[in-house]
């Protein structure tokens, strides 16, 4: 007995449409990300400046490289500080810093010459620029009694000038005491070395109570006979010896103070 044959079930179309649900979730999804990006970069200029302000103000140092921080975002997704590197002054800057500082120096060392020129002090006072700065050398003939730390009081007016002339600068000062190699022996300075600090220690008190000097910016050492600028065997050479040096010291000049006191 022959079956009835089953008709073939219809086959279903394909749905060709349903790409445009991926495509429609893809089209809301980028949406929504240039939004984000939109957003991120509106910066609330007000609330930017006032985190920059905090930071600058924690992160203040002397002469210090800290890290910079740049400030994302805006007052709806908030401020977020981004830590970035700060850069390093390149060996030319260095150079040109330098170069301007040494001009600097000049230009001091020009307007105490020029004060100091209605004294005659050519004899009593000597200013040279070294590495360390300008260094104004104050002769002992000129300044002090023989083995006395007492400053002459006729050479007084030529201390205030010296003084004046370099009291508006902001510069750290190092004020070096020196003698000869003939020995001192007594009952105020058993040596040299009590002798050359002694006298350095009188130029910085005088400075600061005659002239206001802040004693942050002040130092002294006494070298005693063995920091020599001339020779010892001649009685010239030992009256360049003997001296009081107030060195106005330059940014190498200051590194080298703070390395000498384990970097304070």
């Amino acid at each position: 007995m022959n079956r009835p044959k089953r008709k073939k079930a219809h086959e279903k179309e394909p749905n060709l449409e349903r790409w445009l649900v991926s495509y429609a979730d893809f089209i809301t999804l980028m949406f929504a990300v240039f939004v984000m990006l939109y957003a991120m970069s509106i910066v609330d200029q007000k609330k930017m400046e006032e985190v920059q302000a905090s930071i600058q103000s924690s992160f203040s140092g002397p002469q210090t490289l800290t890290p910079a921080l740049k400030v994302i975002g805006n007052k709806d997704f908030g401020l977020i500080p981004e830590a970035v590197e700060q850069p390093v002054p390149s060996p030319a800057q260095d150079d040109a810093a330098a170069a301007a500082e040494a001009q600097e120096f000049s230009q001091i060392k020009k307007e105490v010459q020029d004060n100091l020129q209605g004294y005659g002090a050519k004899n009593e006072v000597q200013l040279t620029i070294n590495e360390r700065g300008l260094v104004i050398s104050l002769k002992e003939a000129g300044f002090f009694p023989s083995g006395s730390a007492k400053v002459e009081t006729q050479a007084l007016p030529l201390l205030d000038k010296i003084a004046t002339s370099i009291s508006r600068y902001p510069n750290t000062f190092r004020i070096e005491g020196h003698t000869d190699n003939v020995a001192i022996s007594s009952a105020v300075f058993p040596s040299n070395w009590e002798l050359s600090t002694a006298r350095a220690s009188s130029i910085v008190h005088y400075l600061m109570e005659k002239h206001g000097f802040k004693g942050s910016k002040l130092s002294v050492t006494g070298y005693g006979e063995y920091r020599p600028i001339a020779d010892n065997a001649t009685e010239e050479g030992r009256k360049l010896n003997r001296r009081v040096d107030i060195v106005m010291l330059s940014r190498k000049g200051v590194q080298g103070e703070a390395l000498k006191f384990g970097g304070e």
